[in-house]
Parts: structure tokens; C-alpha cells; sequence
């Protein structure tokens, strides 16, 4: 037991790196994915032209109808041949801010769809143009709508930043995986980082539920108020 937990306070130094760059690739990543889903959700918007329609569809379709590992190698290994070369933490933070801004893209529309239409048409009433009762009006009752998903989403990037380890960054996973190829020790280490992952994810999970209660609770208080 006293050398099993040797072994783990040897490994702890690796290992917490490799968690601090998970989370600040989480980070990144989303960061540039609430960006582009919400870019690519305000050129979707029904009345929009096909000009802008049509491409910001084809792009949403093709990210979402391929795999983010492939889309993490044609960005590092396919963009130097057309000129485009970034090392492998920006690769890897493209990667998945592309990835999630498609199915962020899928929430952000859902969710400014889901604004009473009364809200859109007594804004135009008032003489508002888009640019302005979009951001005052519409987007901030969207965005109570979208935060739970929006919690999801996070959770799930948490847990896909270890397929950036394809492209050698060196995160939780990939430091996991060089130690247990120095030592053979698969099973101890691989339950480890288990455990750390858990450890992220687990909370963050009960910390959406909990938001999204407090949110449906708000909302059931402001319908009563109104009636």
C-alpha cells in the first residue's frame, strides 16, 4: 500500500500538468465554440440571405457529419500544405472550437427560436432594428434558454480534449500514456487518471443540474408572476 502510494505521488507531478492543460484546453476550446456556434446560429436565422445561409449550413453539416479525431488531423497535418501551420496547442483548440460551434451552432438557433415571437414583433413595433433588439432582447432570453446544454457541451469537451493526445499534446491522457509505457504499470495509472477525470466532470455535472433546476424554477416563478 505505502509503495503503491509512492508510486502515485511519484506520477502526481505529470499528471497534474497533464490536468491543468486539459482544463485550459477546455477552456479555449469552448471559449472559441460559444464564438462560432453562436456566429454560425445568427446566420442560420430564418430571413436571412441564402448568401449566408447556405454556406454556414454546408459547414455546420460537414463538422458535424465527420469525426473531431479526423477534423484534429486535417488541421494539423492537411492546413500546412495550403500554408496554414499552427503548432499543436492552437491545432488542438481550433480543433475543438470547430467541433463544438457546430453542435453549439444546432443550440444557440433552438434557443433564439424559442423566443416568443411576440418578444420579435413587439420589438420591430417599437421601430427596433435587428442589431439592436437582437443583443437587448432576444439573445439574452435565448442564452437562459441554451445554458444548460451549453453546461453539457462543456462537460463532454472536458472529456474529448483527450483525443488532441493524437496529435502529441501533452494533456491528462497523453502524460498517462507516456508514464505507463516507462513503467508498465497500465492498470494503476489508467485508474488514476480515471479518477481525475471524474473528479472534474462529476462536479461540473451536478453544478448543470443544479443550474438548470434554479433556472426552471425562475422560469415557473416569472410565469406566475405574470399570470
Amino acid at each position: 500500500m505505502h509503495e503503491l502510494l509512492a508510486e502515485y505521488l511519484e506520477w502526481w507531478p505529470d499528471l497534474w500538468a497533464g490536468l491543468q492543460l486539459t482544463v485550459l484546453l477546455t477552456i479555449c476550446g469552448m471559449a472559441l465554440a460559444l464564438v462560432i456556434g453562436m456566429l454560425l446560429a445568427l446566420a442560420r436565422l430564418d430571413g436571412r440571405p441564402r448568401l449566408i445561409v447556405v454556406p454556414a449550413a454546408v459547414f455546420v453539416e460537414l463538422i458535424r457529419g465527420s469525426p473531431l479525431l479526423l477534423q484534429l488531423f486535417y488541421i494539423f497535418y492537411v492546413f500546412p500544405f495550403f500554408g496554414l501551420r499552427l503548432d499543436k496547442f492552437e491545432a488542438g483548440i481550433l480543433g475543438l472550437g470547430i467541433n463544438y460551434g457546430a453542435y453549439l451552432s444546432e443550440v444557440f438557433r433552438g434557443g433564439i427560436e424559442a423566443v416568443d415571437h411576440g418578444q420579435w414583433e413587439a420589438a420591430r413595433a417599437l421601430g427596433m432594428s435587428a442589431w439592436v433588439y437582437m443583443p437587448r432582447v432576444i439573445l439574452p432570453q435565448a442564452i437562459r434558454i441554451v445554458i444548460p446544454p451549453v453546461g453539457n457541451y462543456f462537460i463532454s469537451m472536458f472529456k474529448d480534449t483527450a483525443l488532441v493526445s493524437t496529435i502529441s499534446i501533452g494533456e491528462l491522457l497523453f502524460r498517462g500514456q507516456l508514464l505507463a509505457a516507462e513503467n508498465f504499470r497500465y492498470l494503476q495509472i489508467y485508474s488514476f487518471i480515471f479518477v481525475l477525470y471524474l473528479l472534474v466532470s462529476y462536479p461540473a455535472s451536478l453544478g448543470v443540474r443544479a443550474l438548470e433546476r434554479s433556472l426552471r424554477i425562475d422560469r415557473r416563478t416569472s410565469t406566475a408572476k405574470a399570470g
